[in-house]
């Protein structure tokens, strides 16, 4: 280890901070970087690879580290990336609104990896062989996985029933895995190589929070487009998948869905505090009297029973607000939501 320190001086001189990039794919990296520590230098480690999981790193620096994920781009970013600046005032023309539709609807397709975005590689190409990486090597490879093609077809059965319930169960029978405990497994290695996010049913008590079944989000639309057997293009659930992950990047720790008790669903319910909610319904298109009347209601159904304050149903593209019951419901386009705060 000695040589080693001496060795980065020799090449890069008097130095403090150290970068290390891909570092789990070294033996026994954790002493080194221990060693550094310990000696005062500032360590800084990066990697793509499910292997340098944070569970890891906290296990071999035992609490000295701090762990920052790094999300594909939201749409602000991708903005910004392809060099285009909204001025929300010039979208009253036309031609300005049409071509940042059209800039939402690539986003929501093609999602905010960096290489689809900046070096214009073909999202279908490039995402579909990342994700077949990601199994292969950083989940079959790294647990040694006995059945790949067990993993394999719950990847691809997970990614073709985005934004729908599912229960380990269910799998099992589906899939015809041999366990459930298997299946868990699974769920969990797929989720900690960033491929897919479960979310859980807000109750009041835990132990119904456990046992409800969950929704399944993939990490990034891309993958969808790139991965699932479409016959058409979802618009209202791709959007409801865009919206998740969005919130994941804005830092929101305490996300839900929701189930009322006469059965009505609200996609989103974000704790804040203590009676502290706010519910976030995701609609492609409320044109429909029957679309409008049925989202509306599950959020007042909801509001009533968690006494809630903040209802929005996000659209496409209408702008409005209607009252139910005393309170307020607010219609946001998913465009303008993206580009808030």
């Amino acid at each position: 280890m000695v040589s080693k320190i001496q060795t980065l001086h020799a090449v890069y001189g008097d130095l403090r901070t150290v970068f290390f990039d891909e570092i789990q794919n070294f033996p026994r990296w954790e002493l080194f970087i221990n060693r550094l520590h310990r000696e005062g230098y500032n360590v800084i480690l990066t990697g793509s690879n499910a292997r340098l999981l944070s569970t890891e790193i906290a296990t071999a620096l035992t609490g000295r580290h701090i762990p920052i994920e790094i999300m594909p781009f939201n749409f602000r970013e991708f903005l910004s990336a392809r060099g285009v600046t909204i001025d929300t005032e010039e979208l009253i023309l036309p031609q300005n609104k049409g071509t940042l539709l059209k800039l939402v609807d690539e986003f929501l397709l093609n999602g905010g990896f960096p290489e689809v975005v900046l070096k214009n590689f073909d999202p279908f190409d490039y995402l579909r062989i990342l994700f077949e990486s990601i199994v292969f090597k950083d989940i079959v490879r790294r647990y040694n996985v006995r059945f790949p093609n067990q993993i394999v077809s719950l990847a691809e059965y997970l990614i073709n029933n985005f934004a729908r319930y599912y229960t380990s169960r269910k799998i099992k029978n589906v899939l015809e895995m041999r366990s459930v405990t298997t299946v868990e497994k699974y769920l969990s290695y797929l989720e900690d190589a960033f491929l897919f996010v479960y979310l859980k049913r807000f109750n009041y008590k835990s132990s119904t929070r456990i046992k409800s079944p969950r929704k399944v989000y993939v990490i990034d639309n891309g993958y969808i487009m790139a991965k699932s057997l479409r016959f058409s293009k979802d618009y209202g659930r791709l959007m409801e998948n865009l919206v998740f992950t969005e919130l994941m990047k804005r830092g929101v720790k305490q996300l839900f869905y929701y189930n009322t008790r006469n059965r009505r669903e609200v996609d989103f319910v974000i704790k804040r505090g203590i009676r502290d909610y706010s519910l976030l319904q995701v609609s492609y298109d409320v044109s429909s009297p029957d679309t409008l009347s049925r989202e509306i209601k599950a959020l007042v159904e909801a509001s009533e029973e968690l006494n809630s304050g903040e209802l929005i149903i996000l659209t496409w593209d209408e702008e409005k607000e209607k009252k139910r019951k005393g309170k307020t419901i607010k219609f946001i386009p998913l465009w303008k939501w993206l580009l808030g705060k």
